[in-house]
Formats: C-alpha cells, structure tokens, sequence
C-alpha cells in the first residue's frame, strides 16, 4: 500500500500530483511513529530520559499533524501546510539534535528518522503554493 497512490486517486488531484509533498507526508507518518517507539523505549532505560522522552513525544505529534494536513487534497489551505512543513522540519531537528545525546541504538535510529523527515519537510516547502 502506498499514500502516494492514495494521494494520486482523489478526485481533486488529477495532474497535479505533488511528488515532494507525497513523500514528506509518508515521512512524517514513518517519524511519528519512530518518535513514539523511541519514547516508549527511553521509558524503559534505567537512566534519566526525561527530556529526550519530552522531545520524542511532541515530535511525534507534529509529524503527525503534519502529515494529516499534507495528505488532504479537498480545498486548500497553504498557508498552514507551509508552517506545518517548516515547524515538523525544525522540531524534528530539535529531536534529532536530542536523541543524537544518547547512545541508545533506538535513539540513533531515531535522530536518523528525524532528519530525513526534516530534509523531506523542507524540500516539500518550494512545492506548495
């Protein structure tokens, strides 16, 4: 199953299919939930994880917005999906930048995810208009 064929189907899409946006849209969902697991696995180190846990957690949720706000094609709204693009792309690298403090393999795999949404986010924003 893919969200870029979902995305393509709708009815309002026809030839204006957003390649860029498709894919910063599938990476904010993949980081959601990266973000989530991650916090759920510094729940369980036997250390202080508060704050990465803090900044998985509100990554998590503006990935998710994100990519629910980018996936919708009835109307337009582009100035709030053009701040959703530019805030998921900056909290991701608050997250990155978070999980890259620990050695933990799952905040490795985690601060990875983050920048490749952040990229995706970014390089998304010149295709909105």
């Amino acid at each position: 199953m893919s969200i870029h064929k979902m995305i393509a189907l709708h009815p309002d899409v026809g030839d204006d299919f957003n390649e860029m946006l498709a894919t910063a849209a599938r990476h904010a969902m993949f980081c959601a939930e990266m973000c989530t697991s991650c916090a759920d696995a510094c729940a369980a180190e036997m250390m202080d994880m508060r704050q990465c846990i803090r900044s998985c957690l509100d990554c998590a949720d503006v990935c998710a917005a994100t990519a629910r706000l980018a996936i919708r094609r009835t109307g337009q709204n582009i100035e709030a999906l053009r701040m959703m693009l530019e805030t998921c792309a900056s909290i991701c690298e608050l997250c990155a930048e978070e999980c890259s403090r620990h050695d933990h393999e799952h905040c490795k795999l985690c601060a990875q995810m983050c920048r490749e949404c952040a990229a995706d986010c970014r390089a998304a924003l010149p295709t909105v208009q």
